[in-house]
């Protein structure tokens, strides 16, 4: 009598396992900082998309931090803040500050800085697209790794240290004594339509690369280096499981 009053519990329990074991997990995002020094990953969306973790947050060195993806299509870019410090009271960093936030809440941050950007479950095989991009400079090495996915799933990314090798003239410096803290863009450096493909340079047709992104090109290749860059390197992994951003190598 024991036995069949406990065999419903028993038989849910079952059921629930088997769920459990026929349902996929989610698509995870992991943050790795292998830098030898903290930094402050920020996380911005696209328009009409919920800020991931606030937006930011401080991860020491030689540690990680993974989160859920949103289950539905989300679209945004994660890149990592340096030389962050609290002063008076007010939060700022010397490369990819959002402005003067810990959590960036949706703002955006000021270039340079290497980016990793992202478009997660759209298409007809629950694609997510990933890549990394230059166009706004280089502050640390920074690569994307896939993981279980299928279809075009390559790693991704600049594993060199371009602030070692940055051109004079794309030269950012900043505390401590000095040292070169970023690597800018030609267009940040200059600021004409050209090398910031604006106006009549807005096109395929008409912008093109320069001596400056084919620095950027010549060192790490699996990089976005202009805005129409070609051909895309976006890739679209098939339902992976995690994509994973690592600071450093």
């Amino acid at each position: 009598m024991a036995i069949s009053s406990h065999l419903p519990l028993s038989l849910l329990f079952f059921v629930l396992c088997s769920l459990a074991k026929a349902t996929p997990p989610g698509l995870f995002l992991t943050v790795v900082n292998n830098c030898p020094f903290t930094v402050w990953p920020a996380i911005q969306p696209n328009a009409g998309h919920p800020a991931l973790e606030r937006g930011g947050f401080a991860l020491n060195t030689f540690t990680h931090r993974s989160f859920p993806a949103p289950s539905v299509h989300w679209s945004g870019r994660i890149w990592a803040r340096t030389g962050c410090t609290y002063t008076n009271g007010r939060f700022s960093c010397v490369t990819g500050d959002c402005g003067g936030r810990l959590e960036c809440d949706g703002l955006g941050g000021a270039p340079p800085a290497t980016l990793a950007q992202f478009s997660l479950h759209h298409g007809h095989a629950d694609f997510s697209s990933y890549g990394v991009s230059l166009v706004d400079g280089f502050n640390v090495p920074m690569t994307v790794t896939p993981h279980e996915g299928k279809g075009q799933c390559p790693v991704v990314g600049c594993k060199a240290d371009l602030l070692a090798t940055c051109p004079q003239a794309l030269k950012v410096t900043g505390p401590p004594h000095g040292a070169v803290v970023g690597c800018k863009s030609g267009c940040a450096a200059f600021g004409t339509d050209e090398l910031c493909c604006r106006n009549h340079y807005n096109s395929p047709q008409t912008c093109r690369a320069s001596s400056y992104s084919e620095f950027f090109k010549h060192s790490c290749p699996a990089t976005v280096t202009y805005a129409h860059d070609s051909p895309s390197l976006m890739h679209e992994c098939s339902a992976p499981r995690e994509l994973k951003v690592i600071f450093c190598h």
